[in-house]
């Protein structure tokens, strides 16, 4: 049967996940799930590279909510992703799937929530699991997650696992779990380590690539502009001014930072609200209804928040943070340019991001042009021609007498000139003021070289670096990572670079801790790249590791409370 006549009913699920994807909108399967879900619901292993086109946790998570006994209070069901955020995103979507499927039971793991509320869930009972891989092995090794009765695994872009530096602890989860059981692997690539997972892990693989010709709109003009990651709110600023941006989108990757975002622009004077998955639905109603009716102006989201979000007079589209997710970059911009209009894409792009804005280009083969960041002087200038326009059109609507004799009231209780006053209206009216921004280059620049002590340089622009006899540097990372290591960490931050920060581990040689395993903790709790992480120097009992500067809060806070190698563990600023 072709993919174009298919529906939802041909799939041969249950009359409950039926009733759930017709409430969620799902007119008919996108071609990952009309090719992937007959497979998986006769209980073949699965290989899926999707390319373009949406619904991958739909295509894996129908089939293992079908397979679910919710009789049994045992875990069937283990989905690993990268991520907590992604981790979070397919666990809301599952628990949409199986609203009408009574009983079903989904708990998701990762670092930075409490580990003893995680353990009480596993303990009472939970069909599905969907953790970080991280998080996984330690409830393991705690014994409260038992893989022994797991039917149906599923590796959830798995090409960014490895990237991450997950691959060991990946071979080790599955080769924990039961041989008579069904393996799912999703990922954008097929490079020789995803491949030599699935010839050790699956039985007899289906490969299913889905590609689609087309994947973004004409009418969305795509911009991307370099910036600095701590000027990325005062970016976003001006070009919300520059442009003129009625209603426009702005989205985040993590619920804190639209908390964070939506909090600086109210600040600054704009009219914004946020939306994510911490709101109630009462809220989520309110905030939309608000933006819909243009009262505010601007909606900061998440991905999962902003997933069925139809409004048809956004101006643009802002990418606060790059998605974690190629096809989430095509379900953003969607959101503007609808019903024939134009729209606008502006993506702020930190330096660290530029290897994710060019899988995008790839993923949706279209080349988005370098923008040049507005000055503070552009913003002033275009404040004061609206703010011409503004008083003309009052002036010319009329009704002025009941203000008429505010200027001699002015005069008579400040004493200040006409143009004094005139002035500080102007200020006041247009709420523009220097920042700590207003005189700096908000860019980052690609040809920065950085020196040593010494001044010396290598051929690449970067730094020699002497390691002292505890120095891991990643050279003995093992199969972890998988084709990560043979690049050596060349393109790795090195130990006092400029921008970089140094952690105190309360772990070492004596834990048995390696390099690995360092950076697949910090990497999949606090949910950064593993290639961001510098130099890690191991001893006896504790260890060293750079990381960039902007990250060290968000690794310090993620890692509090967690274990690596299954031993609690302390990171702060070392001293």
């Amino acid at each position: 049967m072709q993919e174009e006549t298919l529906s939802f009913q041909t799939l041969g699920l249950s009359d409950e996940l039926l009733q759930a994807t017709n409430e969620m909108g799902f007119e008919k399967p996108s071609p990952i799930q009309a090719q992937a879900i007959p497979h998986l619901l006769q209980g073949l292993d699965v290989i899926g590279q999707a390319q373009t086109g949406t619904g991958k946790t739909a295509a894996f998570g129908l089939p293992a909510l079908e397979l679910v006994d919710v009789t049994e209070k045992h875990t069937q069901v283990l989905i690993l992703c990268p991520t907590r955020e992604l981790a979070v995103q397919v666990t809301d979507e599952l628990r949409r799937l199986a609203k009408y499927k009574k009983g079903v039971k989904i708990e998701t793991i990762y670092g930075g929530d409490s580990i003893e509320r995680q353990i009480k869930a596993l303990r009472g009972g939970v069909h599905i699991v969907v953790g970080t891989p991280g998080r996984t092995m330690d409830m393991m090794e705690r014994r409260a997650l038992k893989l022994e009765k797991v039917s149906y695994m599923v590796l959830d872009e798995a090409d960014e696992m490895l990237d991450m530096g997950f691959r060991e602890d990946i071979e080790s989860i599955l080769e924990e779990m039961p041989g008579e059981r069904q393996t799912v692997l999703f990922s954008a690539t097929m490079s020789k380590p995803i491949m030599a997972i699935t010839q050790k892990f699956q039985n007899d693989p289906v490969l299913v690539k889905v590609t689609r010709k087309e994947v973004t709109n004409e009418n969305i003009e795509q911009v991307c502009f370099e910036v600095k990651q701590r000027a990325k709110a005062e970016v976003t600023c001006r070009l919300i001014d520059s442009y003129d941006l009625k209603q426009v989108i702005i989205f985040c990757n993590t619920k804190r930072k639209v908390d964070e975002i939506t909090e600086d622009l109210m600040i600054r004077g704009y009219q914004a609200e946020g939306l994510h998955g911490d709101l109630r639905q009462a809220q989520r109603n309110n905030v939309m209804a608000k933006f819909r009716a243009g009262t505010t102006t601007i909606l900061v989201a998440t991905d999962v928040a902003a997933r069925g979000i139809d409004v048809s007079g956004v101006d643009a589209v802002i990418n606060f943070d790059l998605p974690l997710d190629e096809e989430y970059y095509v379900h953003r911009i969607g959101r503007t340019g609808r019903a024939g209009r134009t729209g606008k894409a502006l993506t702020l792009v930190a330096k660290d991001e530029k290897f994710r804005l060019r899988q995008i280009e790839s993923y949706t083969k279209v080349r988005i042009e370098k923008g040049v960041i507005p000055t503070f002087e552009d913003i002033v200038g275009v404040r004061k021609a609206r703010f011409i326009e503004q008083v003309e059109k009052a002036a010319t609507e009329g009704d002025l007498d009941i203000y008429s004799d505010m200027l001699t009231m002015l005069h008579h209780t400040t004493g200040l000139s006409t143009e004094t006053i005139v002035a500080a209206l102007v200020k006041i009216n247009m709420g523009v003021q220097k920042s700590e921004f207003a005189d700096t280059d908000l860019a980052w620049d690609e040809d920065r070289k950085f020196k040593d002590r010494n001044g010396a340089r290598d051929d690449r622009g970067g730094r020699f670096e002497k390691r002292g006899e505890g120095s891991g540097r990643f050279g003995d990372r093992g199969g972890r990572g998988g084709d990560r290591d043979s690049r050596g960490g060349g393109d790795r931050q090195k130990r006092n670079d400029p921008g970089m920060i140094r952690l105190f581990v309360s772990v070492g040689r004596k834990d048995r801790v390696q390099p690995r395993d360092i950076v697949g903790a910090i990497a999949g709790e606090a949910g950064i790249p593993g290639r961001v992480i510098g130099s890690i120097d191991i001893f006896d009992a504790y260890s060293f590791v750079d990381v960039p500067e902007r990250d060290a809060r968000r690794v310090v806070e993620a890692m509090s409370g967690n274990t690596i190698k299954g031993k609690p563990v302390n990171i702060e600023v070392a001293r």
